[in-house]
């Protein structure tokens, strides 16, 4: 198990990558620090191998910490700042996300991790982590554990969505928008105001549709441009 640690004074922020972190198996996450001198303290007292580190916090900065520690973690920051990149590489870092980010995002530094501390046994590190990737969504009253790779189609129903998978559909409360941001952009696509569609799904396509599975869908005019150059990244094996 990776032994993490989250270090942001913003609570979303926390919570974010706290979310995260519960939808991969190998990960586990220890403590949540609301600034670097908690921080600093946690990791005197407690055994980390990945810190998600924020830069612009009170008191002191996550790039100042980095420098006090003797012996840090690997280190992946967070930061809402693309002008902090070049330094924070030079303290060694493992990688640099920038808010908001989105979780394909934060699985790819994941794999990073793997790859650096040579613990993935698959070559393809990105690709097991995606297949341990998954959300909870409520049916009824019950939450139900989904696998994105499950999943084939979503549509929206006003404020509800129908989330078809390989074996059942389900209807939760939530918005296609909240779903586009939290799917991995390489794995899924808008096609249209009403559908997200798994790109491994697709059988063929024409102008203004595209079959997905046993069905049909339409592909929406302003949608167009971004579904056609999403398919061709994924038949080309792009994965950033």
């Amino acid at each position: 198990m990776v032994r993490c640690l989250i270090v942001d004074d913003e609570p979303p922020a926390r919570e974010l990558i706290a979310s995260y972190i519960s939808r991969l198996n190998d990960l586990v996450l220890v403590e949540q620090c609301g600034n670097a001198l908690e921080a600093f303290s946690c990791l005197q007292n407690q055994t980390i191998d990945l810190m998600f580190l924020d830069i612009q916090m009170p008191k002191m900065t996550g790039l100042e910490l980095i420098k006090s520690l003797h012996n840090p973690p690997k280190i992946i920051l967070t930061t809402a700042y693309k002008e902090y990149a070049s330094e924070g590489f030079d303290l060694d870092v493992l990688d640099y996300l920038v808010k908001p980010i989105p979780f394909e995002r934060f699985m790819r530094s994941v794999a990073k991790y793997h790859q650096y501390t040579n613990r993935t046994v698959e070559e393809a590190p990105l690709e097991s982590t995606y297949d341990r990737a998954y959300l909870f969504v409520k049916v009824n009253k019950e939450q139900v554990k989904l696998y994105f790779k499950e999943i084939i189609v979503i549509e929206s129903m006003k404020d509800y969505i129908r989330i078809t998978t390989h074996d059942a559909s389900f209807v939760t409360y939530s918005r296609l928008s909240y779903m586009d941001e939290v799917l991995p952009e390489t794995r899924f696509v808008r096609i249209h105001k009403s559908y997200i569609i798994a790109l491994s799904e697709v059988k063929s396509y024409r102008n203004d549709s595209v079959t997905v599975g046993d069905s049909t869908y339409p592909v929406g005019r302003i949608y167009k441009k971004r579904f056609q150059d999403a398919l061709l990244s994924y038949q080309n094996g792009v994965r950033e």
